[in-house]
């Protein structure tokens, strides 16, 4: 922390020796936010079309306001998707930041696309046109800094040290910042004190690096005057792992149960286990459905999926082998289709989950831990506007072989808790299922040697062993959109010319990923060619809907 706030102000004063004048900080704190946060939100209610569980949304948030005013520490959301969790942990945020005079507000959220999806609702409650002042910070590899869009030019500089009040980014740039040793990472690590951080989506964090995570929130709780907020609808307990043994997490929502009770009930589960269906099976059922989302575990899945949907209907496609351009179009269409009522069969990895706001009727999802089958049977009945909808889930015969290796041994707690007499939303079997899948994954074993590094102040090794994703894929430049600006950029970046992280944050709409041996096997075969280090060129075919598509024999591949 310390080293943060030197570095931060050595930066700084080297600029402002430069420009001949100190940079002027943020002259908003978070804790003036809160007024403009229910204007905001009014705002949004009052233009929103009703649903039947807004009563509900409403009960949440009135829950969260009321918590807001207890004493700082460490807070968790218990709420189901589809209660608002978005805009009640904000509320939460704000009012809690008034209430103690807290600096800023971070959220950090798993996956990119939530990312600039909480960022754009933020925006739209906090800042309007012509503000002197903008105040949401969106800081995440996705999203040009330099943009040059009017009133946004202090972005690109209050990212280098957080120094905005309310900052919405990923928890990987958060944590990897966190256990950095990079000087200009570390810039943002003492904006961490004083402030609200919102963990939204808890249930994403990799178990393997539980315990040193969990024990740097004690840290910044304890002694450096943060909150943190858990929030996810799948809640793991976290009161089970060492750092916070006695330490008091307040939950928001004191009575939990009657709530999943009430939204439970707008999805009913049908199980497609025994016999196991096949694929053909299980797509012809699910084309049958004038709305339905198909959700699976690999790429492979998807685009075998997609294939078979075809055979009987037209449908979309959702996974990382598409650029992400791509994908954000194709959920446009797809939100566009849901609310005309028109027909749209979907076919997605899960990266369709976790926060991504659709609402089908029917859903099927091929077997996965309990967290990720309630997260699917989040994008169903959403709103409550029908009786039910409908989540089945399968375990096909002739596919999902690489869901063992995907998720380990929280695919076998699952299928030995869950099932026709026991519901993915059943807090009780879920609290089981976390104990379980917390020591299948020896969690408080993984993490030790990160503590013990931390202890000895060694940080350039707890920087190397800290790594959130795990290195098996590479980006993968493909033609989709302007081609004209994709050789604009891959020539100026095989150049290597000044500039070449703007030059990359302009590339991210073009970006797919493969793993690393699928990648390396094209580079050979033709299909691609280097840029810089890991960014490739893709130069074989695209598929419109389902992008590249390579196949590969190594099982361990099948997982992305």
């Amino acid at each position: 922390m310390v080293y943060s706030t030197v570095v931060d102000a050595d930066f700084l004063d080297t600029e402002a020796h430069f420009a001949a004048a100190p940079r002027p900080m943020h002259p908003i704190a978070a804790a003036d936010l809160a007024e403009r946060f229910e204007r905001g939100r009014r705002d949004i209610l009052d233009g929103a079309r009703p649903s039947p569980v807004d009563g509900l949304r409403q009960a949440v948030y009135e829950q969260c306001l009321e918590a807001a005013l207890g004493p700082q520490g460490i807070y968790r959301i218990p709420a189901p998707t589809g209660s608002g969790k978005t805009l009640a942990a904000g509320g939460f945020a704000v009012h809690h930041a008034r209430r103690h005079g807290l600096k800023r507000v971070i959220v950090a959220v798993p996956f990119m696309s939530i990312t600039e999806q909480n960022a754009a609702v933020y925006r739209n409650l906090l800042e309007q046109d012509g503000d002197a002042h903008p105040v949401v910070l969106e800081h995440h590899s996705g999203v040009d800094l330099d943009d040059g869009t009017p009133g946004r030019p202090w972005q690109s500089l209050a990212a280098e040290n957080w120094d905005a009040p309310f900052v919405v980014t990923t928890t990987i740039r958060l944590f990897e910042s966190l256990f950095s040793n990079k000087p200009a990472a570390m810039r943002r690590v003492h904006r961490l004190a004083g402030s609200v951080i919102v963990l939204d989506e808890v249930q994403a964090l990799p178990d393997r690096l539980l315990i040193p995570i969990v024990s740097a929130l004690r840290t910044l709780t304890r002694w450096f005057g943060a909150t943190v907020v858990l929030a996810s609808a799948t809640q793991p307990p976290f009161e089970l792992l060492s750092p916070l043994r006695g330490e008091r997490i307040r939950d928001v929502i004191a009575e939990p149960k009657p709530l999943y009770a009430a939204l439970g009930q707008r999805v009913r589960y049908r199980w497609l286990l025994d016999p196991k269906p096949t694929m053909a099976q299980v797509a012809a059922q699910a084309a049958a459905k004038p709305q339905v989302l198909v959700v699976v575990n690999t790429t492979r899945d998807a685009a075998r999926m997609h294939r078979l949907m075809e055979e009987h209907r037209p449908a979309l496609h959702l996974s990382t082998r598409m650029a992400a351009a791509h994908r954000r179009s194709t959920l446009e269409e797809i939100r566009k289709r849901l609310a005309a009522g028109e027909p749209v069969a979907v076919v997605s990895t899960q990266l369709v989950e976790a926060g991504v706001d659709l609402d089908f009727p029917d859903g099927f999802r091929a077997a996965a831990p309990a967290d990720s089958l309630q997260q699917a049977a989040g994008r169903v009945n959403r709103s409550g506007r029908l009786p039910y909808g409908t989540v089945t889930i399968f375990d096909p015969e002739d596919g999902n072989e690489a869901a063992g290796i995907l998720y380990g041994p929280a695919l076998q707690a699952t299928r030995d808790r869950f099932g026709p007499d026991c519901p993915p939303d059943d807090l009780d079997a879920l609290q089981q299922y976390y104990q379980a899948r917390f020591d299948f994954h020896n969690v408080e074993q993984a993490g030790q040697e990160i503590q013990k590094e931390r202890v000895a102040h060694e940080f350039p090794r707890v920087a190397e062993l800290f790594r959130m994703i795990d290195e098996w894929t590479v980006p993968v430049a493909v033609r989709y959109g302007d081609t004209d600006e994709l050789d604009r950029i891959l020539a100026y970046l095989r150049n290597g010319r000044p500039g070449a992280g703007a030059q990359l944050r302009a590339l991210r709409p073009y970006l797919a990923t493969l793993p690393r041996g699928a990648a390396r096997r094209a580079v050979e075969e033709g299909l691609a060619a280097p840029v810089i280090g890991d960014l490739l060129e893709w130069l074989g075919d695209y598929h419109p809907q389902r992008g590249i598509e390579i196949t590969s024999p190594d099982p361990q591949e099948l997982v992305f």
